[in-house]
């Protein structure tokens, strides 16, 4: 039996927000929490992504709780997300009906390299321009676009996105959990 969007918008409901799901090739998956770090990563990420989007007007950065439903009728949830202003004139109450121009995929402790790949993959195919994978266990970032070899950025290398965001930039460094080491 293949599962739809409206089933999935209906276990939502029934089963409420503390339950984070993707619907993939008619099949219903529960989210489980991404871990500590992996989250600080993915707001540290949306956070400067955010702080140039805003204020420019140009387009929408969400979290891991939004959710697009895309072209091949899956509906996936990256954990960062940007849609140009033009794509997307008003939130949608539900899940965005278009596929984002950028989606963020931080590597928590359950998650494998190859499954993350693959989910950028299917964004991309499905009209994502840009798809980036953020390790923390490597201090990598990797950047795909369809069509191109990925990128690989680490510690000292800056993150731009030219294309679709014209002027932005991240240092890598500045993606990671800080580590306290003295008391304050």
């Amino acid at each position: 039996m293949s599962l739809t969007v409206k089933d999935l918008e209906a276990l939502q409901a029934k089963l409420g927000s503390d339950y984070r799901m993707e619907l993939v090739d008619g099949k219903i998956t529960v989210m489980s929490p991404s871990g500590y770090e992996s989250d600080e990563v993915a707001f540290r990420f949306g956070r400067r992504l955010a702080d140039w989007v805003e204020p420019n007007r140009l387009g929408r950065v969400t979290g891991s709780s939004a959710g697009f439903t895309l072209p091949d009728s899956n509906t996936r949830a990256p954990d960062v997300s940007f849609v140009r202003a033009e794509r997307l004139r008003r939130a949608p109450r539900n899940f965005a009906p278009v596929a984002p121009d950028l989606m963020v995929e931080v590597k928590s402790p359950n998650d494998t390299v190859e499954e993350l790949e693959r989910k950028i993959a299917n964004f991309l195919a499905q009209g994502t321009q840009v798809g980036i994978l953020i390790n923390p266990e490597d201090s990598t970032v990797r950047v795909f676009q369809s069509g191109k070899e990925p990128i690989i950025l680490r510690n000292g290398d800056v993150l731009t996105l030219p294309d679709l965001l014209p002027g932005w930039s991240v240092a890598i460094a500045e993606l990671w959990s800080p580590v306290f080491d003295e008391e304050p």
